[in-house]
């Protein structure tokens, strides 16, 4: 995941987190909030009945006994009822019903247990809850005492938790959070976007700047207004690594390139005393064996400007070796019938050894004509080499389509390249033989490598080696 996704999901989660987190402290706080309230009233409701009571308990004072009290009440509570807005039920000590303003339906028997839990709490009061049609009722048993704290009778007080209020408050609330959060989460994506695009430029450019880094080219260092201390700092340290990459990759370059003329200089200075050597020991040698009015005097002349002429030639050889590869070859854009071209690279050879073989007569190729010449001589001058003193000499030349390329094969039976010097095949003044400069084949590579081509090659020892060239069709 990328830095700019985290940060946008981070902020979104911390929303949808505390929106939930909102919602199930909130759920049960506006239950507890409602329980609380539904006792509160309860406890009210059953005051207001027992101040009721108690105030016409004192109006008959002692002039009436208990009988005469429940008679009194019997009456009494539907007055006490309509004044309170509530509905009760009243028994004496025993149990007994004394009179009830709910329906029949809905009086409360009270039980041989009940009665005794109720007598036995004088101070506090007993409090049933069960649920009635999925709401829940709560029915309230106390004792009505009188100025000395004796009990007189028992009150009953139904209550039925009518939550439809809460429960359309809680509704609406969440509704309200819930277009609240909504908005919110609307504006963390946007400031998300925006915070992650303000935070992530400078990574994201010196991401691009190091995918773009090369050695072969000078890198540009990373001009941006640092965000943070860190970023400041990635930043420093990519310019550092940028400008100490380019002094290294100078340093190493003009090593590479004197390292190179040594080698160059060592190759061309040893090329050339071959041919020095002779020369010398042949005006030596003429030089002792002239002598005046001589008869043989012109044959001695004759041999020794040939071995003069032979030398120079050599050198001029060396010479023409050394320029051809060094010369990028100056490709024309010429499209050539590859095919043709290789047929007439083959006719320069007289050995009745070599094979040519094509799966089409006509295979146009971007690569100029005198280019390809110069890749297929010098591949098949090495495999007549590699043939030398071989009793069956075979050099095959074949030139296979494929799909977007073509593939020339020049396979010998030769004597194969030995393991330890497969690695420096293509390199430049690398050569097994004694009169060879090594510069054919690394020639060759250049010359492939610049038409888009690729060279690669299998051998076995006494078996022979098979050099395999790609090149691009003519789209």
């Amino acid at each position: 995941m990328s830095l700019r996704a985290r940060i946008f999901l981070a902020m979104t989660v911390i929303v949808v987190a505390t929106f939930i987190l909102i919602s199930l402290i909130t759920i049960p706080q506006f239950k507890t909030q409602s329980d609380k309230y539904h006792s509160k009233r309860l406890e009210r409701k059953e005051a207001q009945i027992q101040r009721s009571i108690a105030y016409f308990s004192n109006e008959a004072g002692d002039k009436k006994n208990i009988e005469e009290f429940d008679s009194i009440l019997a009456e009494k509570i539907y007055e006490v009822s309509d004044v309170q807005s509530v509905k009760f039920s009243l028994y004496n000590l025993d149990g007994s019903l004394i009179n009830s303003t709910l329906p029949k339906n809905e009086i409360n028997i009270i039980d041989k247990e009940l009665l005794s839990k109720i007598l036995e709490q004088k101070d506090s009061k007993i409090i049933e809850i069960t649920q009635r049609n999925d709401i829940q009722y709560r029915s309230s048993y106390s004792l009505i005492i009188d100025d000395n704290f004796n009990p007189l009778w028992i009150l009953n007080l139904p209550y039925y938790d009518d939550d439809n209020l809460n429960s359309y408050e809680l509704e609406s609330f969440l509704i309200i959070l819930g277009e609240v959060y909504f908005f919110l989460l609307i504006l963390s994506i946007i400031i998300s976007y925006f915070i992650s695009q303000y935070m992530t430029k400078a990574i994201s450019e010196i991401a691009l700047k190091m995918k773009q880094t090369r050695l072969d080219k000078r890198n540009s260092k990373i001009k941006i207004k640092a965000r943070s201390k860190e970023v400041n700092s990635l930043v420093d340290s990519y310019n550092n690594m940028v400008e100490m990459l380019d002094k290294n990759v100078k340093e190493l370059s003009q090593s590479n390139k004197e390292q190179a003329w040594r080698q160059m200089a060592k190759q061309v200075a040893h090329e050339i005393k071959n041919p020095l050597t002779p020369m010398k020991l042949s005006v030596q040698s003429f030089e002792r064996n002239f002598k005046e009015n001589d008869k043989a005097n012109e044959d001695k002349v004759q041999e020794f400007t040939q071995t003069i002429i032979q030398q120079i030639d050599t050198m001029s050889s060396i010479a023409s070796a050394f320029s051809n590869f060094s010369e990028m070859p100056i490709q024309k854009g010429e499209k050539t019938n590859i095919v043709v071209a290789i047929k007439l690279a083959l006719e320069i050879f007289k050995e009745e050894n070599i094979s040519f073989k094509s799966d089409e007569q006509t295979i146009i190729v971007e690569i100029d004509k005198p280019q390809i010449v110069r890749i297929i001589t010098n591949l098949i001058k090495n495999s007549v080499q590699a043939c030398q003193n071989v009793s069956n000499p075979e050099i095959k030349v074949h030139i296979k389509k494929r799909k977007d390329t073509v593939e020339i094969k020049v396979k010998d039976n030769g004597h194969g390249i030995p393991d330890e010097i497969i690695s420096n095949i293509f390199e430049p003044n690398f050569t097994t033989k004694s009169g060879g400069m090594g510069l054919g084949l690394g020639m060759v590579k250049n010359l492939v490598m610049s038409y888009n081509g690729k060279i690669d090659f299998d051998t076995k020892l006494g078996k022979g080696t098979t050099f395999t060239i790609n090149f691009p069709l003519e789209s």
